[in-house]
């Protein structure tokens, strides 16, 4: 992973092979942003003017290079847009700085060293700049080879000109002050949790399965002293977990749930975040058209992201009990795949009728949810990459957030859109229920088709515990970006809302929740 140094050297005296400034447009043109004025001063103090000749606006991710004047030691300047310019009293936003830093790292691919001078005028500042760096110079290469046949898993190492930025110096920084530093070490440890949940989004499905998935919980849980249960198929058979095994009974490789658990002695909350976690979805006997299987290996994202925040707040010390449920399972059609019409008998006792095999993910997260309920956490959290109905309604980059208690749904998104993540309360109206009823069973798995993804959440809440907070994230559209980079997003999987779970978490710690 690219390390992240914090430095006093200035954007004129950090010797790296480029240093990036900030730029923003306003209401005169380019105008340089604080942490620049080094760079400003050796181009004459025209360092805006060099900018609009060549055609740069500022404009958010806008990313100008250009030769370093006489005076600088790094050849190379990178300006960098932040979009519109602040008020005369106002900073720049923290999300605005992260998309920055990450547009910045992900030009600078191949380059050992850069010396970042973005306006960091605080420790959270710091955080947003180190934040946005460290996650745009991330890049997926294992399966790359390099035209001889071999790839990094057959031990060669990726061309050097593809590389990510190898280093981030945050210019302009205080080392040793406490906020600093903890600001920096609390972004490398989610940036590296972040990006473990990437990795394994965009792993291919032959190679990562239940078993395999289960496997890389196992290996973090030695690393970072976590706690680990895998209960396999006869595990799961014999606790009645009908959910679980119906989605994956159709499949060579059979299910697992797996808990993941995050303790600390003097913690007085608990949170049990819950990930669906299908490593490939066919959509099963009602098998997805075409056109729409090429990317369904990203549906185990949300298993990816609890997986990942369990982690991270282990690595932080948070002082909170974090419980993670990965709820894992291969949607697959086959002469042993559930049909549509078959009733299975969930953990809960509950039956359910399955009228669509490819609904699947709200079958094994009830499962889930029931055995996190039985810990009576203090609050639950489910992450899915649920419904294409979420996507329809929110679009591409913003998440869903349904819950059974309004105020800690607007805790949620509150958290979400501080840490940078867009999301958006939705209602759980109490009418969809109906649509749901089945003849035969005691709920069905497909109900109204409009507000479908709502009728999911209302689904879901079925099988929480009484009294037990619950919310409900589904992170269809945001969790895989098929389009080109942007900002600190890659393409490919995304790890979305493991920022908002670990925030959550630290406020949970913090009793900032109630």
């Amino acid at each position: 992973m690219t390390a992240l140094t914090l430095s006093t050297s200035s954007a004129a005296t950090v010797r790296a092979d480029a240093v990036v400034v900030g730029v923003a447009k306003g209401a005169k043109g380019v105008v340089v942003a604080p942490g620049a004025e080094a760079v400003d001063k050796a181009f004459g103090g025209k360092l805006a003017a060099v900018l609009e000749t060549l055609g740069a606006s500022g404009a958010e991710g806008e990313v100008t290079k250009l030769p370093a004047a006489d005076g600088l030691k790094a050849p190379v300047v990178l300006a960098v847009g932040l979009g519109e310019a602040p008020g005369k009293d106002d900073g720049y936003d923290n999300e605005a700085l992260r998309r920055a830093a990450g547009s910045a790292a992900r030009a600078l691919t191949g380059s050992k060293k850069a010396g970042f001078a973005l306006p960091v005028e605080d420790a959270e500042a710091a955080a947003a700049v180190s934040e946005g760096a460290l996650l745009g110079a991330y890049s997926f290469t294992a399966y790359r080879s390099n035209g001889n046949g071999q790839n990094a898993k057959g031990g060669k190492k990726n061309d050097a000109k593809s590389a990510p930025l190898a280093e981030v110096a945050l210019l302009g920084t205080k080392p040793r002050d406490k906020e600093f530093k903890a600001a920096a070490e609390r972004s490398q440890a989610l940036a590296a949790e972040i990006n473990r949940a990437r990795d394994l989004i965009n792993m291919p499905p032959n190679d990562l399965d239940p078993k395999a998935f289960a496997a890389e919980a196992q290996a973090a849980a030695k690393e970072f002293g976590l706690k680990v249960e895998v209960l396999d198929e006869k595990a799961l058979k014999k606790g009645g977990y009908g959910g679980l095994l119906g989605v994956g009974q159709g499949a060579e490789a059979p299910p697992r749930l797996v808990r993941i658990a995050h303790t600390h002695a003097k913690a007085t909350k608990t949170l049990a975040l819950v990930g669906k976690g299908i490593t490939y979805d066919s959509g099963g006997i009602s098998l997805k058209p075409a056109g729409h299987n090429e990317t369904m290996k990203c549906d185990m994202s949300g298993a990816a992201a609890v997986f990942a925040a369990v982690v991270a707040a282990a690595r932080l010390g948070l002082e909170v009990n974090v419980t993670g449920w990965l709820a894992l399972a291969e949607n697959m059609p086959s002469g042993s795949a559930t049909r549509p019409g078959d009733v299975l008998t969930m953990y809960s006792g509950k039956t359910v009728e399955v009228l669509n095999t490819d609904a699947e993910g709200r079958l094994v997260l009830a499962d889930a949810l029931t055995r996190a309920s039985e810990e009576t956490p203090d609050a639950i959290v489910d992450v899915a990459t649920l419904t294409g109905a979420m996507v329809l309604a929110l679009g591409n980059r913003t998440f869903g957030i349904m819950a059974n208690d309004d105020a800690f749904r607007t805790s949620v998104h509150e958290i979400a859109e501080e840490v940078g993540e867009q999301s958006w309360p939705m209602p759980m109206p109490s009418e969809l229920r109906k649509g749901m009823d089945s003849p035969v069973a005691d709920i069905a798995n497909m109900g109204e088709r409009m507000g479908g993804g709502l009728v999911a959440g209302l689904f879901l809440k079925e099988f929480v515990g009484e009294g037990i907070t619950w919310a409900h994230l589904d992170i269809a559209g945001p969790a895989f970006h098929e389009g080109a980079p942007w900002g600190y997003t890659p393409k490919g999987g995304t790890g979305s809302a493991v920022r908002t779970l670990v925030r959550l978490a630290e406020r949970t710690a913090a009793g900032d929740l109630g």
